[in-house]
């Protein structure tokens, strides 16, 4: 079968590509915003949390010696404090030794990731102080360790420091516990109610899901296919009371 001659037009491209045209590159100043945006929510939740903290410290401080006004400096000195330990710990996150124990048992990488940003803090309040001393305040280099070991208040420091490893103990648990449940799931879990037609509360869930786990960690997959298995029959009873 001959099919009739197609009319030759040169206006018709030799190629004609039906596929959509390529996006344009992303532009180097919404990939900075970008990276900022990100920055700035993954330093936003240890700023607020040691913003309230700190704050917390200084008035219960002030109200111990009977000081009722707190002192706007005090404030300052607060929030410049938290806003330091927000960018310590997303120096501190981007480490890779930070994730060493999250394979091990949850005190582990809780432990350890406390000792890793409060040590992270420790160095930046110091690097605080040599800036400040040094660039700010125009003084000469050599003149930082005299002036560290004469005239700084290391019992100020200590104390600071001490209330900041509290701080991130509380932190790093609670954020742990965050990984653990899943994002968002602790908020969940925390504030909101589960719906009155559900027989089992929270408790009773979180302990058949523990069940559940128990169970993967026990026995194979082949018991689990296996109708006629104890296992088979474990694994259907925590799936039919977790659908309840």
């Amino acid at each position: 079968m001959r099919s009739a001659p197609v009319p030759y037009d040169p206006n018709i491209p030799e190629f004609d590509v039906l596929a959509k045209p390529s996006k344009p590159p992303v532009g180097f100043g919404r990939r900075v915003g970008v990276f900022l945006l990100r920055e700035l929510r993954e330093m936003l939740p240890p700023t607020i949390f040691f913003f309230i903290g700190f704050n917390l410290i200084v008035l219960t401080t002030n109200l111990i010696l009977a000081d009722y006004l707190a002192a706007f400096g005090n404030f300052i000195v607060a929030t410049a404090a938290a806003l330091v330990v927000g960018k310590s710990v997303l120096v501190a996150n981007a480490m890779a030794l930070l994730r060493r124990y999250d394979r091990g048992s949850l005190i582990q990488p809780i432990l350890f990731k406390t000792a890793i940003y409060w040590a992270v803090v420790f160095v930046a309040r110091l690097l605080e102080h040599f800036v400040r001393f040094w660039l700010i305040e125009g003084n000469p280099l050599g003149e930082f360790l005299p002036h560290m070991i004469a005239s700084f208040s290391w019992h100020r420091f200590a104390a600071i420091q001490i209330w900041i490893l509290v701080l991130f103990l509380v932190y790093v648990t609670a954020s742990e516990l965050n990984r653990l449940f899943g994002h968002g799931e602790l908020w969940r879990v925390m504030f909101t109610s589960r719906p009155s037609e559900l027989q089992l509360d929270r408790r009773q869930r979180i302990r058949e899901l523990v069940r559940l786990s128990r169970l993967t960690d026990a026995h194979s997959i082949d018991e689990f296919r296996n109708p006629t298995s104890i296992a088979h029959t474990q694994l259907i009873d925590v799936v039919r009371r977790l659908m309840r």
